[in-house]
């Protein structure tokens, strides 16, 4: 059983590994991202923009991220990756606790996000975080299984 705390922080540079492979990891799963493996793991941590991310760590452990997509617009797109052992236990609530003020600091009106329409977990968080669903997108992901999935598009003014 992993660790019951962890923390809350900016991305750093020696991050970007971690954060790649979390990435892939959650990847392999192959139903909570869009990004279906494999994963180039060199090239996914070298696009990291740091200044737009947070992490969570347990015991100097990357265990999940939140990253702000700044558009020119006044709004962000943010989206969550949190490892499969430490979901339901704060994690992503504690990310977009930190993610949310942070977007609002920085002068943006809003968030903005998109999760597959099955996935009722991460669904529930952005609605008890105050995200609205604001449309469908029907069929919008080709999986590579040939499915294509509906996503829910959420936002949360702020």
């Amino acid at each position: 059983m992993p660790a019951t705390s962890f923390l809350v922080r900016p991305a750093r540079d020696d991050d970007r590994l971690p954060l790649a492979e979390l990435f892939a990891a959650v990847a392999e799963e192959r139903d909570g991202i869009a990004t279906e493996p494999p994963v180039d793991i060199d090239a996914r941590a070298a696009s990291w923009e740091l200044e737009w991310m947070f992490v969570a760590t347990a015991v100097d452990e990357v265990i999940g991220m939140a990253h702000l997509d700044p558009s020119h617009f006044g709004y962000c797109h943010i989206a969550l990756a949190v490892a499969r052992e430490w979901r339901g236990r704060g994690v992503g609530t504690a990310l977009f606790e930190t993610a949310i003020p942070s977007a609002r600091d920085r002068g943006f009106h809003k968030l903005c996000l998109s999760v597959f329409a099955h996935n009722a977990a991460a669904i529930g968080l952005y609605r008890k975080l105050g995200f609205v669903e604001e449309g469908r997108r029907v069929k919008q992901f080709r999986r590579q299984s040939g499915e294509l999935w509906d996503s829910v598009e959420m936002g949360l003014l702020l």
